[in-house]
């Protein structure tokens, strides 16, 4: 197999077009999402629930996926949090003596996770910017700790600088009270330990997930899982392992996430797609005053509500993005109200959503055009000094670039030229030697993102662009088994499988495009 099958002789992009048409239609098809497994949650599911069906195969999955090194997940401290669930659940296992497992293997493997644990939290230790790591990390290491002393001779794991338990206490304190959860919150709950199981104050969503994840499901419904509440969570629980055959995603559902920006890729690299009406209709029913979510049991976010305005209006069915007022903050926009922290593709994406909506919509112009002009500049201004951008929901600077080269490329003007050209160029120096573009390694992701930026933008015809464009789509198209390496960030990476099919959809047609053009 190859990263996407092509017809590079004919230029009609004819079997793009039916990959795309395949993908649309698997959408329909698994509307929760196509997410790829996480370490964290999984382990987290062997640790709280080990009466869920598939409990050997998430125990493998872990065993199978430790790397040689003792660690779990990504480099450059992407691993801790991996690596402390998946050493903890392990630990679980092996103390309770679950029926089936082999102790001695078990402890090995837990040997092996604390030797790098003890390691990384002895010494200093950059952690990135991932949602709810300062209270993940703590509940983490107290029942690794709480664990342990069943082991003879156990050391205590140390919290990094700068950590503490006190924050952690009060979310126990807070949700044992019964007071109201926001839902923000509700995507970590399993940080609460006991007081998580049954509290008062959380319900299940209609499809019986309490803050589309697993993790946080399973710690709501508790260790035996036996009261008649818990019916639909644990239904919920049963089909998200039926649907990943045990090892479980880190986020479920992601329906409005997964569609808007598959969508929003294909369309804008001019791929030719029939989109069903029924998906239209499905993610303007979402968007309510409050913005949409990406799906079942979040809170609203202007991503999400950005993302699919701008594939609305890009469809030709424009939706007022009055809903998008409540997330400004100053003069750029906040994932959601109270956020800590910014990113430059949120704002991106705002700025994609108010542009083709006022494209779209000319009278309405006026309304948003100081939004325009004053995101425009504040994105050109957290531009890298290599020509660069970095963001908070994806490792790679490739995805953060391409969001903010194009939105400014397409909606910010003559002021935002140069920031656009700074960001081609840092692309073309970028490329490694067969074709391909990425952070730690050549991606089929990160190359889509890269190629996009060279033929989505002003000197789309330059040589050394359609040059190394080329070098890309040989790089696409060169047979691989790899699955897409998880590059976006949540409580854990992970990959949403359709979106980057889409992105390498999209820049596998635009490609081809260039490379039957010719030199122009």
């Amino acid at each position: 197999m190859s990263h996407v099958d092509t017809d590079t002789g004919t230029g009609t992009g004819t079997d793009i077009a039916a990959d795309a048409a395949l993908l649309l239609k698997s959408l329909m098809l698994r509307p929760w999402g196509q997410v790829s497994p996480s370490v964290y949650e999984t382990g987290r599911l062997v640790s709280l629930a080990p009466w869920l069906t598939g409990h050997p195969q998430r125990i493998d999955y872990l065993i199978d996926t430790q790397r040689p090194d003792g660690a779990w997940g990504a480099p450059d401290g992407y691993g801790l949090v991996p690596t402390l669930s998946a050493s903890e659940a392990i630990l679980a296992a092996a103390t309770r003596g679950d029926a089936g497992t082999d102790p001695r293997r078990l402890l090995e493997a837990v040997e092996r996770g604390l030797r790098v644990l003890r390691g990384w939290l002895g010494g200093p230790l950059e952690l990135p910017d991932m949602p709810a790591i300062e209270h993940i990390v703590p509940s983490l290491v107290a029942l690794i700790n709480q664990r342990g002393e069943e082991l003879e001779g156990y050391e205590p794991l140390p919290l990094p600088a700068g950590m503490t338990y006190d924050t952690l206490q009060l979310v126990k304190q807070w949700i044992k009270s019964g007071a109201e959860v926001p839902e923000k919150l509700l995507h970590a709950l399993e940080i609460a330990g006991e007081e998580a199981a049954g509290a008062p104050g959380i319900r299940p969503t209609p499809i019986g997930t309490i803050g589309a994840s697993p993790a946080a499901t399973a710690a709501w419904v508790g260790e035996r899982g036996e009261r008649e509440a818990d019916e639909p969570a644990r239904a919920h629980l049963e089909a998200v392992v039926r649907l990943h055959g045990g090892p479980v995603p880190v986020g479920l559902p992601i329906t409005v996430f997964e569609r808007g920006w598959v969508l929003s890729l294909l369309v804008r690299a001019g791929v030719p797609v029939t989109v069903p009406p029924e998906m239209l209709a499905d993610i303007r029913a979402a968007i309510s005053p409050d913005g949409t979510p990406a799906g079942y049991g979040l809170p609203p976010d202007a991503d999400t509500t950005s993302v699919a305005l701008y594939t609305l209006a890009l469809l030709g069915s424009p939706c007022e993005p009055e809903c998008l007022w409540s997330f400004r903050s100053g003069v750029h926009f906040s994932t959601w109200p109270g956020e800590q922290g910014t990113s430059v593709s949120v704002n991106a994406h705002v700025l994609d959503a108010f542009g083709q909506y006022a494209a779209r919509r000319p009278a309405a112009a006026p309304r948003y055009a100081q939004a325009v002009a004053e995101l425009s500049r504040w994105i050109a201004d957290q531009q890298q000094p290599d020509g660069s951008w970095t963001d908070r929901w994806h490792v790679s600077p490739y995805y953060a670039t391409v969001s903010c080269a194009l939105a400014l490329d397409e909606f910010g003007g003559e002021p935002a030229r140069e920031a656009v050209r700074a960001a081609a160029e840092w692309v073309l120096a970028t490329q490694r030697p067969d074709g391909s573009w990425g952070r730690w390694e050549g991606t089929a992701e990160e190359t889509a993102y890269a190629m996009q930026i060279l033929l989505l933008t002003e000197g789309r015809a330059d040589l050394r662009r359609t040059a190394a464009a080329d070098r890309g789509l040989s790089y696409l198209t060169c047979p691989t088994d790899a699955s897409p390496p998880p590059l976006w960030m949540d409580k854990d990476l992970y990959a949403p499988l359709a979106i980057t099919r889409a992105a390498v959809l999209a820049s596998t047609y635009l490609a081809t495009r260039a490379r039957v053009a010719g030199p122009a």
